[in-house]
């Protein structure tokens, strides 16, 4: 392969590169889900009747939104710990 880089130690380099590119996946999210806390305290400030309703679609939409990170947080992990690709390339 390369000089003085093992099998094993660049297929572990790609996988800390592949998990460190999967949490950036959590970027998308907070961004989001900031924006929509924001819309959320205007619509109460211009609505205050409606703020149990507007709470509730609020705390449903950053559910769903969170699951991106959170999908992204465990590729990080399998990629950091569990090494599939290192041992199906040793496997080989």
């Amino acid at each position: 392969m390369m000089q003085g880089i093992t099998s094993e130690a660049f297929i572990l380099g790609c996988s800390a590169i592949g998990a460190g590119l999967a949490m950036i996946a959590g970027i998308g999210p907070g961004i989001g889900q900031g924006n929509a806390a924001g819309k959320a305290a205007e619509a109460v400030g211009r609505q205050p009747e409606a703020a149990n309703e507007i709470t509730r679609t609020l705390l449903l939409g950053d559910a769903v939104a969170e699951t991106t990170g959170i999908y992204g947080l465990v590729i990080a992990i399998i990629l950091l710990f569990v090494r599939p690709l290192l041992t199906a390339y040793l496997n080989l």
